[in-house]
Order: C-alpha cells, then sequence, then structure tokens
C-alpha cells in the first residue's frame, strides 16, 4: 500500500505550493479591505489666476532726508522745535545771536549811503563842467578826470549796494527753517553752543520725510528682464508687509531702477514710493517684499499636496470610492501656499493635503471636510 502513495506525495505539495500566492494575495485583499479608513484631508483642485511674483527682503527708506546745518558763524538763541516734532516746509527750527549780523549790515548800510553822495557829486560836478567842455572853457585833462570819477564813483555804489544786499542774506541766515517737512531726528546742540557755516559733521538735526516713504529692495539679475518687461507694461506692483507687525500690507509700484548691476551680490537695486500716513513703516526696519510680475491661470492646488516621488512630482488623487491613487504631476510653478499644474489633475478633483505619510495606492481614506484652497 505505501508503495502506491508515494508517487502521489510531490503532486499534492507542488499544489499546495501554487496555491500559497494565491491565498496570500487574497488575504492582503482582505486585510486591507479590513481596515478602518484613514482619516486625511483633502483640498479641490480649482481653475484660478496665480500671479508672478518674487519674494525679496527690502529695507524701509525716508523718501527725503536733510541734515540741516547752519550758513554762517554764531551762536545758537533759540530753539524752536522739540525732538521728534513733524515740521513743515519753511517751519522755523533755531534762531542764532542776529546782533553781529544786525551791526554788519548796519556798517553795510553807512558805505552804501557814503558811496551815493560821491556819486551824485561826481555826477554833477561832471554834468556842470560838460557845457564848459563844449565851450573850450576847461583843458580835456581835467573834464576826463571828472568823467572818470564819476564813473568810478557809481562802480562803488554798485559795490556797496551788493555789500548790503550779502550782509542782509547773512541776517537772513540766522533764522534756519526746515526745508522740506517731515520728522525731526535727535537734537544735537542746544541754547549757546556755537555752530560753524556748513559744518562737517552731523549737523543741528536730521528731517526724514516719512510719508510717503520709500521701500529699496535688490533682485536677482536673472530676474531683471522680467521685471523691466512688467513695469513696461505696467503690471508690476510692489506689496509690502511689515515683519512681525500688524499693519495692513501696503501697495505700489517700483519708482527706481539702478543704473547698473551689483557685481559683487549679482543684483540690483529697485525702490518703490508706498503711502505712510500713519507711520506704520519706519526708516531703517527690514520688511517682506512681494514683487508681482503679472498673473497666469490654471490648475491651482495647494503647495503641501504636491511630493516629491522618485519619478517626480506626485499627489494622491480622491476616488469616487474613497480610495486613493498616485498620479505623476508636471509643476508649472508655486507660489506661496499655491502650486500651479501643467497636467496631472483635472479641474474639481480632490487631492490629498495632510497624511500622505500613512497612505499607499488603493488606500480606503474619510475625506474631511474639503479645504478651501488659500487665496494666491
Amino acid at each position: 500500500m505505501s508503495s502506491t502513495r508515494l508517487p502521489h506525495l510531490p503532486i499534492l505539495t507542488l499544489v499546495g505550493l501554487c496555491a500559497l500566492p494565491f491565498a496570500g494575495c487574497a488575504d492582503r485583499q482582505t486585510a486591507r479591505s479590513a481596515l478602518p479608513p484613514l482619516p486625511v484631508q483633502v483640498a479641490v483642485a480649482e481653475t484660478r489666476t496665480l500671479p508672478r511674483t518674487l519674494e525679496l527682503i527690502g529695507t524701509v527708506q525716508p523718501l527725503r532726508t536733510v541734515a540741516v546745518k547752519s550758513q554762517v558763524d554764531g551762536v545758537i538763541a533759540t530753539i524752536h522745535f522739540r525732538e521728534g516734532d513733524e515740521v513743515k516746509p519753511g517751519d522755523l527750527l533755531v534762531t542764532l545771536d542776529r546782533r553781529p549780523f544786525e551791526n554788519t549790515l548796519r556798517i553795510a548800510r553807512a558805505e552804501l549811503a557814503n558811496a551815493q553822495a560821491e556819486s551824485d557829486r561826481a555826477a554833477a560836478d561832471a554834468a556842470r563842467y560838460t557845457s564848459l567842455d563844449q565851450q573850450a572853457a576847461v583843458s580835456k585833462e581835467q573834464f576826463s578826470q571828472l568823467l572818470t570819477r564819476a564813473a568810478t564813483t557809481r562802480t562803488l555804489v554798485c559795490s556797496r549796494e551788493a555789500s548790503v544786499a550779502n550782509a542782509e542774506l547773512q541776517l537772513g541766515y540766522t533764522e534756519i527753517r526746515a526745508p522740506i517737512g517731515g520728522r525731526t531726528g535727535e537734537l544735537r546742540l542746544h541754547e549757546g553752543a556755537l555752530v560753524k557755516a556748513n559744518d562737517s559733521g552731523a549737523g543741528l538735526v536730521t528731517i526724514n520725510q516719512l510719508d510717503p516713504i520709500a521701500v529699496a529692495f535688490a533682485v536677482p539679475e536673472s530676474s531683471l528682464d522680467a521685471v523691466r518687461a512688467a513695469a513696461a507694461a505696467g503690471v508690476a506692483t510692489v506689496s509690502v508687509r511689515s515683519r512681525g507687525g500688524s499693519a495692513e500690507p501696503r501697495t505700489g509700484v517700483p519708482s527706481f531702477f539702478d543704473n547698473a548691476v551689483d557685481t559683487a551680490t549679482g543684483t540690483i537695486l529697485l525702490k518703490a514710493e508706498l503711502p505712510n500716513a500713519d507711520h506704520a513703516f519706519w526708516p531703517g526696519r527690514f520688511v517682506d517684499v512681494s514683487l508681482v510680475l503679472g498673473a497666469d491661470s490654471g490648475l491651482v492646488v495647494p503647495a503641501a499636496a504636491v511630493q516629491q516621488g522618485q519619478k517626480g512630482p506626485q499627489v494622491f488623487v480622491v476616488q469616487p470610492d474613497k480610495t486613493v491613487v498616485l498620479r505623476p504631476v508636471v509643476v508649472a510653478r508655486t507660489t506661496g501656499a499655491l502650486t500651479l499644474l501643467a497636467s496631472g489633475v483635472q479641474p474639481g478633483e480632490a487631492v490629498v493635503l495632510e497624511g500622505q505619510f500613512r497612505l499607499v495606492p488603493g488606500a480606503r481614506i474619510e475625506p474631511r471636510q474639503p479645504a478651501a484652497t488659500p487665496a494666491p
């Protein structure tokens, strides 16, 4: 009996071994279907216009700044403002001691009066001797001397008039006024201090114009052509946000392009002018700058939905039966929290936004409330 059973043993064993893989596949499918659905957050792919932007760091600069200095030597008599005051063009800031300049003006006026009297006398003599010269009653040499004296005294009068005008100008310089409107800084000299004309130091006070205000930022030279094209087309805008502040973003346009690229950094300096009536942006602060160069329309998904796989960018797309499929995509570009896709996803399809690390193709999910695609 044993001799008749032995030949059948290998056949049974082979049949059992062949059945094992099919049993394993069935077990895995059964196990997968038995697993509870994985809760994930999803977002719906939408057709939207996405701006082309450059995210940069900028610094706030006063639109105009002036270091106020004295134009004459003198002693400070009165200060007419307080540090940090807002001033308007022409406001009186500092008064110097006027007495030395008033005395100089009196001397100049006295010398002018003396020169005018001399000129009048010389002109009268020349007029009187003109008739005598016509009658040949006076020598030509004497008549020439009288004409020369009349001309010389007239020239002296002009010189004295210029001296008076200069003395009046110097007296006017004793009142130091604001050349521009803005906010005053630290007062460096006080009453009784001696000031020098056009001193090489920092001056009496610095005035910064805060409204409107300028923001300077550097753009990579690789983006210069795109920035210039957008500016020429009138679509380039600048949005500025304070770092860590509560101020609302301010919008402006590029108002200045530097005339050369910095070879050390490979960037070019740009500036934009912004309204700043509430002084939310302060000179010297760093700000976040978004330079908008236009916009593109296409299919947009949150940037968090796109993962980098072995074969490139990919997303998990939710199927109608609440399973997921892994699909490769082509990314056009990413701006902020949004990604513009060239292909791979259709409008209205849901993509997994959060929890991709727990998923495999075919896994069942429990979609949370679809998240709205953030605004660009």
